[in-house]
């Protein structure tokens, strides 16, 4: 690994708008891997690794659990690799298109709580005013 080009946790940490303690517990988890250790065993991160984090930090919002994020992980590297065979490339295609669907319902609830709480902040407004 190119520590030139790596990053440190802190670093990361700022650009995807996450904790330290959010990034180490993923990794204790086993839903991210640093790239690499420094020698002094510094977690070293790339732009690949930042681009999961981002990915992982998008799901969170919409109440994925740790075990279904970890299967989207895999499926989007299953994808992106470019020995992956036509059935495998399939089925990781059908699982995150599923997915996708889901996480269309999750926001869509979403966007019903926030309208329910937009009700109830004009409502308080109307009874202090």
């Amino acid at each position: 690994m190119d520590t030139a080009r790596s990053m440190h946790i802190g670093e990361v940490a700022a650009r995807t708008e996450l904790s330290l303690r959010s990034l180490r517990h993923w990794e204790e988890v086993g839903l991210l891997h640093p790239s690499g250790r420094t020698d002094g065993g510094f977690r070293l991160y790339t732009e690949e690794d930042v681009d999961k984090i981002l990915v992982i930090r998008r799901m969170k919002p919409l109440g994925f659990s740790i075990e279904e994020m970890k299967a989207v992980m895999t499926d989007i590297e299953v994808l992106r690799d470019p020995g992956t065979g036509p059935d495998a490339r399939r089925e990781a295609g059908a699982r995150l298109e599923a997915v996708r669907d889901d996480a269309v319902g999750r926001r869509e609830r979403l966007v019903r709580q926030l309208g329910m709480a937009d009700e109830f902040i004009d409502l308080l407004g109307r009874e202090t005013s």
